[in-house]
């Protein structure tokens, strides 16, 4: 069997266009999942952030790379690291008030990853560098559903138009913005000028029921 390349099969999600919003349904997925807070950048940074991609990183190649030695087929491609954010005190999602963000990084995992195989690969990842943050790692499905989504293309700090032009179209076409702020990396930092950085901005929507009408007295 040939290698899955999830981008490719889910390509509708990972491919919404920049200067447009998106809207599709999204399907129930398995992610591995790790919580912290803070900023990932500038003088609030959380070292939190570096040490949770490192451990997600970690145990998504521990299991891809253990299985294709083990012969247990199909191969498939790494997917993209992920992040949910949120306000501490619930409030709508702010890109200024950093010190009060909350996130959930994650990595997509194949439906075929069981719960087991997932604990047997992070206890062999402790046993090659133990970590405090592979102890908060987890295996989880996340059903996200309706979601309006654009791409954002330039620096992190800049994504408030992008953000603005999902609240405009939802407002536009009788949605409202519900959930958690959710955005998908395709770019590294690290090798990419943050000019030409791709991130996927997505937000779930629930439909704005119509008022019922007032019955005449």
């Amino acid at each position: 069997m040939n290698k899955i390349d999830y981008r490719k099969r889910y390509h509708p999600f990972y491919s919404p266009p920049s200067d447009d919003v998106q809207r599709v349904t999204i399907p129930t997925m398995q992610f591995a999942m790790i919580d912290g807070k803070g900023s990932p950048e500038g003088p609030e940074q959380s070292p939190e952030f570096q040490n949770a991609i490192g451990a997600l990183y970690g145990i998504t190649y521990v299991l891809k790379i253990g299985r294709k030695k083990a012969g247990i087929k199909p191969d498939y491609t790494i997917a993209p690291l992920e992040g949910l954010w949120w306000m501490s005190d619930g409030s709508t999602f702010d890109t200024e008030r950093t010190a009060d963000w909350r996130w959930t990084l994650m990595i997509f995992q194949p439906e075929f990853i069981t719960p087991g195989e997932f604990k047997e690969a992070v206890a062999k990842l402790k046993l090659r560098r133990p970590d405090a943050a592979l102890d908060n790692l987890r295996l989880e499905t996340f059903n996200e559903g309706d979601i309006v989504q654009t791409m954002h293309i330039g620096p992190y700090a800049e994504e408030r138009k992008s953000i603005q032009r999902l609240q405009e179209y939802a407002a536009s076409h009788g949605y409202k913005l519900s959930g958690k702020h959710h955005e998908i990396y395709l770019g590294d930092p690290r090798r990419t000028v943050p000019e030409k950085l791709r991130t996927i901005l997505r937000r779930p929507v629930a439909s704005i029921a119509a008022p019922m009408p007032t019955q005449a007295a």
